[in-house]
């Protein structure tokens, strides 16, 4: 049967758009099925853009380019003066995918996308309909923030991710509702703009998935700008009070009641597919919206692929454009590595966080003899100059092959500077390499010379002859 496209793409955040122009490069007629009329997905609209975006207008702000220059006397900022930078880089962005895709002959249709059949999908857009078909097809439609049952997000009092950045004024209080990435990154961002932050989580620790020294010096830097952290209590009960002040009372697990201005609510994402009729493809998802794949991300359904945050963890924007990209690839025949575990975490916030590789915690778990290497910022030079003197970077050796384990690293600039630990980690490389490495001096590399030296002498190794 000879259909109008050889693959429709579902959504064009990172998985997508990354999906749709590799077809293209296989040369394969390609089409991108997007509900927004600005392309980009939510990583460019509501997501991974707008909100880093936004944490460098805030530290614009708040700090000094340098450690020699003087804070100036700047009145609090307005949401809207933090904001209009980021809306000039989503529209930027925009123009680039467009052109991009574009370039490479892709179609994009604008509409809501289902299924009709399995290989049918119907587009509506306002008043019109149409029907595309393809060989393949690719799920790429994203995730949406999980809301609370009892009252609904107002985009003023009641917040999510999609929301926080179209509220017209800055709060004097909020009360952020989980301690995961998005929670604590907006958590410390708006602890920075003088709010007070009160953070809630059900588990006994943040970021679980993060080196626990990495996350304890987060924790302790966050509490230096004032952040109340209440952990192992959940919430029973979000009511919002519609007084003179509009507000938001909040009733704990454990029996206490706090209120504040304003709640962002961020325990966790869900798929985007209700909507999609995937009960007519021969699909289902699961409860919370997200769909199974294969090594090769192919769905139940031959033909189907599913690729971003819809298929779960770890629900990246650098992942997520590798999935599609390898996705698109097995479709069509061409055989890929498979991405592995070899890439990393970045975590923005202030103080940002970024780690790739195995935690301590990991490693005790697995029984792996490990020794560990530690470099402070206020030890190197580029630390000194930029005025950080908090940040710490840790790298994990195994203590009988010398091999780099892992790279956890908290601070200025610190998801730049895990990629060469990355790649040292992807290579095979050791102790040795870093010993005999020379770094540009002063930079924030010299971290990874200072952490070898310091695994060294935990190991009793002899670095002079």
């Amino acid at each position: 049967m000879a259909y109008e496209f050889d693959l429709i793409v579902i959504g064009s955040g990172p998985a997508g758009q990354r999906a749709a122009v590799q077809a293209a490069k296989l040369g394969k007629r390609v089409a991108i099925c997007e509900r927004r009329k600005m392309i980009g997905g939510v990583c460019l609209h509501t997501g991974t853009m707008p909100s880093k975006t936004f944490r460098e207008a805030v530290l614009s702000i708040t700090r000094p380019p340098h450690a020699y220059a003087e804070p100036s006397e700047v009145p609090r900022p307005t949401m809207e003066t933090l904001t209009h930078r980021v809306a000039a880089v989503v529209e930027r962005e925009v123009a680039v995918v467009a052109r991009q895709l574009a370039r490479n002959g892709v179609q994009v249709l604008d509409g809501d996308s289902s299924f009709s059949d399995p290989h049918t999908i119907a587009i509506a857009d306002g008043g019109t309909a149409r029907r595309v078909s393809a060989d393949h097809i690719l799920i790429a439609c994203g995730s949406r923030p999980a809301e609370p049952q009892e009252v609904k997000p107002d985009g003023h009092t009641i917040l999510t991710s999609d929301h926080i950045l179209n509220r017209k004024t800055m709060p004097k209080s909020m009360v952020v509702v989980g301690g995961g990435v998005i929670g604590i990154e907006y958590a410390s961002m708006f602890a920075e703009l003088g709010v007070e932050v009160t953070l809630l989580d059900r588990h006994e620790h943040p970021l679980e998935f993060v080196d626990r020294e990495i996350v304890d010096e987060l924790m302790h830097q966050m509490r230096q700008k004032r952040v109340i952290f209440r952990l192992g209590d959940g919430v029973e009960k979000i009511a919002l009070v519609n007084a003179s002040t509009p507000h938001a009372d909040l009733v704990l697990t454990s029996g206490k009641c706090i209120g504040a201005e304003c709640v962002l609510y961020s325990v966790g994402r869900v798929g985007a597919t209700d909507g999609l009729a995937l009960e007519k493809a021969g699909l289902q998802a699961d409860p919370r919206g997200k769909l199974s794949v294969d090594e090769h991300y192919k769905t139940a359904v031959d033909h189907i692929y599913a690729a971003g945050d819809v298929v779960g963890f770890p629900a990246l924007a650098s992942t997520s454009s590798e999935q599609g990209r390898l996705a698109a690839r097995s479709m069509f025949g061409v055989e890929g590595k498979p991405m592995g575990a070899g890439f990393p975490y970045g975590i923005y916030a202030i103080p940002e966080i970024s780690m790739v590789g195995a935690t301590e915690e990991e490693l005790s778990k697995a029984k792996v003899p490990y020794e560990i290497g530690v470099a402070r910022f206020s030890e190197i030079a580029r630390g000194q100059i930029l005025g950080d003197d908090s940040g710490v970077f840790k790298m994990l050796f195994h203590r009988e092959t010398r091999k780099l384990l892992g790279v956890h690293c908290i601070g200025t600039q610190a998801t730049e500077l895990v990629h060469i630990g990355q790649a040292a980690l992807i290579l095979g490389g050791g102790l040795e390499y870093f010993l005999e490495t020379v770094f540009n001096y002063p930079t924030l590399a010299e971290c990874y010379k200072v952490a070898a030296y310091n695994a060294a002498n935990r190991l009793g190794v002899t670095t002079e002859k």
